[in-house]
């Protein structure tokens, strides 16, 4: 049985993410103060030391603004090298004329499973979002109708596909074959994106009325076609060069060995961060200096591009501020007993932690890599499941229902420019379609294999 107390720290942490949406949407406070007071609120609710609160989510917002701050910064300026050159355009029409205005869709969420790949999803984000805008505004249709099936491709492939550093773990936890890992999640994962995205998007897109006037997009803006344009190739090549690099340095004990210096350039170019720097640096030349644009340029363009960004990257960092009073306050180790208590099969086991997990921390990695250290020990004394499905079962609970408390929320609300209730109801929809979808096509392949 379910003690009282995890009762109680469940139902204080739905009330403060009630609380935290009534802030947003009917008092109409500023979001970042909206989920500090929320954060305090819990802690206060959960008994939490006082000495400890405030140092509690100070770490949560340093911990997640340590990646982020970062990646938004470097993709914002690659975004806007893009804009400026016409880089965003060319990759614009010429997806609009391979797939057709009606099917441009489509190509969104097959260029978000490339993409996505090598990438953490706030990466592909950054690196993608420039182009979700200005083929939103070539087509003359709606961001969500373009934007969904890009997040839908790149949030099926963090969550489920290997190398991503999640998905590898679990694969190690599970001890399970990293190919067939790769095969099966791609199995399950493309229908899910494609069911989450392309489909989901046409349907939701219509009851979706979005802001005429956007603050990123306009940031964006392309500056008409009377202008040459970059051909199609060097500007592909300068937005996936750091898709490419992060490859590469996922991959470096197959280029070189363990220890080795050339192994650790390789990984060193391959982080995240250096892999995005790289490909800013790139673009100064590519689609700067050799579009004729001056230093002075330039640097007017890679400053001016920062401010817009200000408040998403609060606002992320917030969302880990109140994962982390959850984490602190115990309400995480409350969900996972309460998950605990349910007699199911393993493989529904695992997604049910996992998604307990996502739903407390806001964080698809912590997710993933707690409840695959839990079901780990009950998986070496059941006989007859595959430790690969286990691993994407994991994965699929690990995408649902992103909230308040998950920095991606807040990247997808604020750079789509929509309100609290249509994030809600468009990306934490689309986030579970993936989630279930998942999770039945795991249990259907288990039938099979």
């Amino acid at each position: 049985m379910v003690d009282s107390h995890s009762i109680y720290l469940l139902v204080a942490a739905t009330a403060a993410v009630i609380a935290l949406i009534l802030l947003i949407t009917v008092v109409r406070l500023n979001p970042f103060l909206s989920i500090f007071l929320a954060s305090l609120g819990l802690a206060a609710a959960t008994r939490m030391p006082a000495a400890n609160v405030v140092h509690s989510f100070e770490a949560g917002v340093g911990g997640i603004l340590g990646h982020i701050a970062i990646v938004v910064a470097l993709g914002t300026m690659l975004g806007k090298m893009m804009a400026e050159s016409g880089a965003a355009d060319r990759i614009a029409y010429t997806l609009i004329a391979a797939f057709g205005e009606k099917r441009i869709h489509w190509a969104m969420v097959l260029i978000g499973l490339v993409v996505g790949l090598p990438a953490f999803f706030e990466v592909g984000f950054v690196l993608l979002v420039p182009i979700a805008f200005t083929v939103a505004r070539r087509t003359n249709t709606s961001l969500v109708f373009i934007g969904l099936p890009m997040v839908a491709g790149l949030s099926v492939v963090h969550g489920l596909v290997p190398p991503h550093p999640a998905a590898i773990l679990a694969v190690s936890i599970f001890h399970a074959d990293v190919g067939r890992t790769i095969l099966y999640a791609l199995v399950v994962g493309i229908p899910s994106a494609v069911l989450a995205g392309p489909l989901f998007a046409r349907l939701i897109a219509p009851h979706v009325r979005l802001s005429a006037e956007n603050p990123m997009a306009a940031d964006f803006a392309d500056r008409g076609e009377e202008r040459a344009l970059p051909g199609f190739w060097l500007a592909i090549f300068t937005v996936l060069l750091p898709v490419l690099l992060m490859l590469v340095g996922s991959w470096a004990d197959a280029f070189a060995a363990k220890g080795t210096s050339i192994n650790s350039a390789l990984r060193l170019i391959g982080n995240d961060d250096m892999a995005l720097l790289i490909g800013v640096l790139l673009s100064f030349l590519t689609l700067g200096k050799m579009r004729g644009f001056s230093r002075e340029t330039i640097l007017r363009f890679s400053n001016e591009c920062l401010a817009p960004t200000a408040t998403i990257t609060l606002l992320v960092g917030a969302g880990g501020g109140f994962g982390r009073i959850l984490q602190d306050s115990g309400v995480s180790q409350a969900i996972i007993a309460v998950a605990m208590q349910t007699h199911v099969s393993i493989l529904l086991l695992a997604w049910i932690l996992a998604a307990a997990m996502r739903l407390a921390t806001g964080s698809a990695t912590v997710a993933m890599t707690t409840a695959a250290g839990i079901v780990a020990p009950l998986a070496l004394h059941t006989a007859g499941v595959r430790p690969e499905l286990l691993a994407i079962a994991t994965g699929a609970g690990s995408l649902i229902f992103s909230h308040v408390n998950d920095g991606g929320f807040w990247l997808v609300k604020e750079y789509f420019h929509m309100t609290v209730a249509q994030t809600l109801k468009t990306w934490s929809i689309c986030e579970t379609i993936i989630s279930v979808a998942a999770l039945v096509l795991t249990l259907g392949v288990a039938h099979v294999v």
